[in-house]
């Protein structure tokens, strides 16, 4: 059996996603999770475009499109009224493939990460947890507790994607700063019938109460999320969805005839003071935790994951520097940071209390909403940013130039022109350069000597809508990122790019 370089503790859709990154890139991994087996509820649900980018890499998004249930628009509702619907399909089309949310349950998403893990040969290592560790100058030494007993494993680097309660972070000793929101909420997987069960989100901004209702695979079936108010919000340990108000349900015609399962649960806003110390990393809920508004958390787990997994094995590969890690603490926790503010303004909104909140939510944003939304600038910035295509490390150390209107650290415009599609390169795991043009005499030998890709695209207005320049390079990390942006397909800005950083650009994955 190899030995491991990286120990993954905590077996979510971060963990999973880290695990499988590394492992295609040929880092062996062990992946550990006290939880005797794997969820069995639904809890996360939303896939975002961006996420179903990365997952191309691997082959997973036709898979997961294949078993979840595509949502076209979100619709607003005030008071029994719709007042208004936002389809994603014509804001996102120029966008990206995935001009949509996908709704995916957690439990089935995982059950697909782990099924490609174990076609690769990894398992989840079930009812093992972590118990301490200790790094010394070449590594870590990690104490592991299991129904076999005590044990120890020495790894390169460990990976905290143990949650909210991260016994990781809490070992590094790193704050984890923020606060808990007053409201209780409730969620509910249900079986009904009515105007909002029609396979698209519905929310509804009501003076009591809060409510939006989740289509999910299966006719008649959807996720309530809700808020649960007044006297009962005390009881909320005890609360039967018996007990929760109805009353946006009734505005909404909404009738519930099952409930498959039903919990309570507080909202928690806090990111982690340090994501990295030393060879020890945090990710997802282990790094942040926000509200549930836009359906942001485990796709920034997975975006964390999909960050660090590149860096690991460029480094361990002898390809970089351990220096190159040093780059995804001020890359993710900008993010994290920005999201958390983001949600916090969004969820403060929808279920701020007291006369004047109600007055804003429901008399002046149904009046509004309309009129903003019907500006397409409007429709493009709010699908871009629930859909996280809108992420950049721009002014981080990895990102330089400009050409066009991409900066390095943009995601890479995606533009399908003339049956060509230029996302179709990056499913593989590696670094290469883009030109949209003519590569010049220089370029093309030089990447050839140094075992760099090269994709050459015939210039299109397609092209030159989507900000791409013509002639110009684009250097992609191999998380499809844009790491240098240059005007001219100049040779000698990819040498200063790598000798500065001290990356080898290597060919494809083992």
């Amino acid at each position: 059996m190899t030995e491991p370089r990286v120990l993954i503790a905590g077996a979510g859709p971060t963990g999973l996603t880290l695990a499988l990154w590394l492992t295609r890139q040929g880092i062996p991994v062990r992946l550990i999770d006290p939880a005797l087996r794997a969820g069995t509820t639904s809890r996360a649900l939303a896939v975002q475009a961006r996420t179903l980018e990365l997952y191309g890499q691997l082959g997973i998004a036709d898979a997961l499109l294949a078993n979840g249930h595509r949502v076209p628009a979100i619709n607003l509702w005030v008071a029994g009224e719709h007042k208004a619907r936002l389809p994603f399909e014509t804001i996102g089309g120029s966008l990206t493939r995935y001009a949509f949310l996908e709704i995916f349950p957690q439990d089935e998403h995982e059950r697909l990460l782990i099924g490609r893990l174990a076609e690769l040969g990894v398992t989840v290592e079930r009812g093992c947890e972590l118990t301490g560790f200790t790094e010394g100058a070449d590594g870590l030494t990690v104490q592991l507790r299991s129904a076999a007993g005590e044990s120890s494993v020495r790894v390169d680097y460990l990976a905290g994607c143990d949650g909210a309660r991260s016994k990781v972070r809490a070992l590094l000793g790193t704050g984890f700063p923020g606060g808990t929101y007053a409201q209780v909420f409730y969620v509910a997987d249900i079986e009904a019938q009515g105007a909002p069960v029609n396979g698209e989100l519905h929310i509804d901004l009501d003076e009591a109460d809060f409510l939006a209702v989740f289509p999910m695979k299966g006719t008649g079936r959807a996720r309530l999320v809700g808020t649960v108010r007044g006297e009962r919000a005390e009881h909320a340990e005890t609360l039967q969805f018996a007990d929760v108000s109805t009353r946006a349900m009734q505005n909404l015609r909404l009738e519930v005839s099952k409930v498959n399962w039903f919990s309570t649960y507080h909202v928690h806003h806090r990111v982690s003071e340090h994501f990295r110390l030393g060879r020890a990393f945090l990710l997802g809920d282990a790094a942040h935790i926000h509200s549930p508004a836009g359906g942001q958390g485990m796709n920034t787990g997975i975006g964390d994951a999909v960050n660090l997994a590149w860096k690991l094995a460029t480094v361990l590969r002898g390809e970089a520097p351990a220096t190159l890690l040093d780059s995804y603490e001020p890359e993710r926790r900008q993010f994290a940071q920005k999201l958390v503010d983001t949600t916090d303004r969004v969820f403060s909104f929808a279920t701020a209390d007291g006369p004047i909140a109600d007055l804003v939510r429901t008399r002046l944003v149904p009046l509004i909403a309309p009129r903003a939304l019907a500006f397409e600038s409007v429709r493009e910035f709010m699908f871009r940013t629930v859909s996280q295509i809108m992420v950049n490390y721009r002014g981080r150390p990895l990102s330089e130039g400009t050409a066009g209107a991409v900066h390095g650290g943009d995601r890479l415009p995606w533009v399908a022109a003339g049956g060509i599609d230029n996302y179709d390169p990056l499913s593989e795991i590696r670094w290469q350069v883009h030109v949209y043009g003519s590569p010049g005499p220089a370029l093309p030998s030089w990447c050839r000597e140094r075992g760099l890709a090269l994709h050459v695209f015939d210039f299109t207005d397609a092209h030159a809508d989507a900000g791409l320049a013509r002639d110009a390079l684009y250097l992609m990390r191999p998380d499809t990122y844009v790491a240098l942006a240059h005007e001219r397909c100049d040779v000698s800005a990819l040498e200063r790019y790598f000798a500065v950083r001290g990356i080898k650009p290597a060919g494809p994955p083992p």
